[in-house]
């Protein structure tokens, strides 16, 4: 096997303040952002850092803020303005033609803006006129259902609950948010399985398991604070093992900034005892594997199963059904090494299955997500110290949005509480999630888009077609802080209305005011700017969706929207009577320093299931599906040992971007400094008959019977990655073309992101290379 060059040196440490560094010089904002850095994820007066939903530790520190929360606040505290001096410099047409970088660094939004399709710029206009014009396109919709109002997870609590209330008094639960791209598979099976769509640990049982599994995650890159944790648990002796196609060189060791020897004396600690390398979309089969010898070698907990268990008997005759053979082609794990990983299981009297989007953004998301409950109710880990399932969010609140009620298949007895808070009547039909609003949006059923932050054409998938029909609808509406390639599509009427950040001050007549977060365990902390806005014409989201409440539904309304907006407390008080979990929520807020832990039913072993128990799933597809994919795609018998014609492409973020937001382009880890690149394994490369370097074309493979157009991507450069046998890799979001808004979960609707079949070919050296979108 040839020597695939890695990074060597460990996660974090000095290059990453270094590179923390050099972002807020890069973005003139050294002062301003250095500031920031210290008042992020502190209990007293701070603000909750919006790079990540990873919890804040109880333990008290001076800077308590990753690199990459470092490179989200250095964004969002420049000064430089993408301002009406900036638009009559450039018309949307060349906009358009603008990399994710180079939008992302035009500077903060700071006044609201219309398109004038005459000059083919956006222009000042004045907040009430911007106001006024919604009011009048709104009213003269056919129906509420005509509206897509799409909510971003940087979105606080308070404007969150605004919004939905707003949303709902308008009448329609056209309520999608990035939740729909990330961990909605994580929602709805851990809702259907255990009660309770989140998760069951808390940031104390890392310190106290003896066995982690992580899967389908990148914390070095991700979720960065995660790794001292990690650093942590394997210190107290715990096992940690990788479940991933790729071997990420940021799990290796870690260096932790805030340890003297370590930054000093050049010491790390390590993390990662093994990886195991499946192949893409093999995380069920290799579960299946385990679960099955546990199963058959009486090694489960039977009387947690008895107890607390529903639905065990069909799982236990499905797991026996499955073979061996297909078993070890599902994941492409020899049976020794997936036995010899059961035996850990079955060894372990705490373990914590923690997972990211490598285990949700598949057709099957549904079912990886089920098998790793499945593996825990086995075990009967959930509700014991050091243990349980711990999904790990992305954005700084896209769970506590949810828990808002942000939703687009919102419970009864949501819609039930805010009929009977605030006496008005709810719409009850379910509205359209990403995928299913996308389609709708593409097909001309939807008149008005509305974005609560977020780049949503980006980050969905199908984003050239997305793009398109955003400019047949009648007014599109975008609340943000920095501009992206999804307001740059405008429909008859097009608004930007810039926001304040998170690092920035809300002050209202009322004083200044103070918001909330919930992170991926359920706490619930507070959040406060300490910024002077970069602009005095920005607006609290709060205060935003206020004004166009009071506009929309007429001063009449018996909600206060104006006095939510001016005084965040009597929004709060409407949460404690609204939103499960919140009872005495101004007091309880304010007297604990780092916030209060919502009540985890599950955790307490209490099941608010329908069973009124905790319950087996068995899963929807094969385990063999993809290794099916792969054999159907290439018209051959699925165990032959042929050349591969087809490959698995996977979406992978660098360590230079958040989302869709992308601060440069080194991924420091991957060892490389541009973004039009194709990861593959150096043998597979030299397989080819390639070299590293060369250029690749990507074409989607179609089905045969197939009338659409081929999705083709590149000329990209290829690189070399530690990634499974017959496996790609290219960055999210230039790829999102390759992906459709067919394939998706049939459950929980999340996009394929991390599986396609795909089809390269090389190119001459001269042929240029596009531009990502």
């Amino acid at each position: 096997m040839r020597k695939i060059p890695i990074y060597s040196h460990p996660a974090a440490g000095w290059p990453a303040l270094i590179s923390s560094t050099q972002k807020l010089m890069d973005y003139k904002t050294f002062l301003r952002g250095g500031i920031s850095v210290f008042k992020s994820n502190q209990p007293q007066g701070g603000f909750d850092c919006p790079g990540c939903a990873w919890p804040d530790h109880k333990s008290h520190k001076a800077i308590d803020v990753c690199e990459n929360g470092i490179k989200v606040i250095a964004s969002e505290t420049m000064t430089h303005k993408a301002d009406a001096e900036f638009f009559a410099r450039h018309t949307v047409t060349e906009l358009q033609g603008w990399t994710g970088y180079e939008l992302e660094h035009s500077g903060r939004l700071s006044e609201p803006m219309y398109y004038d399709a005459a000059q083919d710029r956006y222009v000042p206009i004045p907040w009430e006129a911007a106001y006024s014009l919604i009011s009048e396109q709104l009213g003269q919709l056919d129906s509420p259902d005509e509206v897509l109002f799409y909510t971003s997870g940087r979105v606080t609590n308070e404007p969150a609950f605004l919004f939905q209330l707003f949303v709902r008094c308008f009448g329609t639960n056209n309520l999608p948010d990035c939740s729909n791209m990330c961990h909605e598979p994580t929602s709805v099976m851990l809702s259907r399985q255990l009660g309770i769509g989140k998760a069951t640990v808390m940031l104390k049982d890392f310190e106290q398991a003896k066995l982690i599994l992580m899967f389908g995650q990148n914390p070095a890159t991700n979720h960065p604070r995660m790794l001292e944790m990690l650093a942590h648990a394997h210190e107290q002796g715990c096992r940690i093992i990788s479940i991933n196609p790729m071997r990420e060189q940021g799990l290796s060791k870690f260096r932790n900034p805030q340890k003297p020897t370590h930054m000093a004396a050049g010491q790390s600690a390590d993390m990662v005892d093994d990886v195991i390398q499946i192949q893409i979309g093999g995380d069920a089969a290799l579960l299946t594997g385990i679960a099955k010898w546990l199963v058959e070698n009486d090694k489960i907990n039977h009387d947690f199963i008895t107890t607390h268990t529903s639905g065990f008997e069909p799982l236990k005759q499905w797991l026996t059904k499955q073979s061996w053979e297909d078993i070890t082609l599902g994941c492409g794990i020899t049976q020794t090494d997936i036995v010899n990983l059961a035996k850990l299981v079955a060894d372990s009297p705490a373990t914590i299955c923690t997972w990211g989007m490598g285990i949700t953004q598949h057709v099957q998301g549904d079912d990886n997500v089920a098998m790793i409950t499945n593996l825990l109710l086995l075990m009967g880990m959930i509700g014991i110290d050091g243990a349980g399932a711990s999904p790990v969010r992305g954005h700084s609140n896209v769970q506590g949005d949810r828990t808002m009620g942000i939703h687009e298949r919102p419970s009864k007895s949501l819609l039930d509480s805010l009929e009977r808070v605030f006496e008005h009547p709810m719409p009850q039909e379910h509205g359209y999630d990403v995928v299913t609003g996308a389609k709708a949006l593409i097909a001309g059923k939807l008149k008005v888009f509305m974005g609560m932050g977020g780049n949503y054409a980006v980050a969905a998938p199908d984003t050239s077609a997305i793009e398109q029909a955003l400019t047949t609808t009648q007014l599109n509406i975008f609340v943000g802080t920095k501009l992206n390639e999804t307001m740059l599509y405008p429909g008859a009427n097009n608004l930007i209305l810039p926001c304040l950040g998170r690092t920035e001050r809300i002050v209202t007549t009322k004083g200044e005011q103070f918001a909330t977060i919930e992170d991926s365990m359920c706490q619930i902390v507070p959040t406060q700017g300490k910024l002077k806005p970069v602009s005095d014409t920005l607006k609290s989201e709060a205060q935003i969706v206020a004004d166009i409440a009071t506009h929309v539904l007429g001063a009449d309304s018996s909600i206060p929207w104006l006095a939510m907006s001016e005084d965040f407390d009597i929004i709060r008080d409407y949460i404690a009577q609204a939103i499960n979990g919140f009872e005495d929520f101004n007091q309880r807020i304010r007297t604990s320093e780092r916030g209060f832990h919502l009540y985890h039913a599950a955790r307490h072993r209490v099941w608010n299931t329908e069973s009124g128990k905790a319950q087996f799933e068995v899963p929807q597809y094969p385990i063999t599906f993809v290794a099916a994919q792969m054999a159907a795609a290439n018209d051959i018998d699925e165990h032959a040992d042929t050349a591969q014609k087809v490959w698995q492409l996977t979406s992978v973020r660098s360590h230079d971007q958040f989302n869709t937001m992308i601060f440069g382009f080194k991924d420091r880890y991957r060892q490389t400094d541009r973004r039009d690149v194709l990861f593959m394994h150096p043998d597979e490369i030299s397989r080819l008959g390639w070299q590293k370097g060369d250029r690749v074309m990507v074409t989607r493979q179609r089905a045969k019977d197939s009338l659409e157009q081929p999705r083709v991507l590149g000329p990209l450069v290829l690189s070399e990655m530690d990634i499974a046998s017959n496996a790609v890799a290219a960055y999210y979001p230039e790829c999102n073309d390759l992906f459709d808004l067919e394939t998706h979960a049939p459950d929980s609707h999340i996009p394929a992101y991390k599986s396609t079949t795909i089809i390269l070919e090389r190119v001459e050296a001269n042929t240029s290379i596009a531009t990502p979108a």
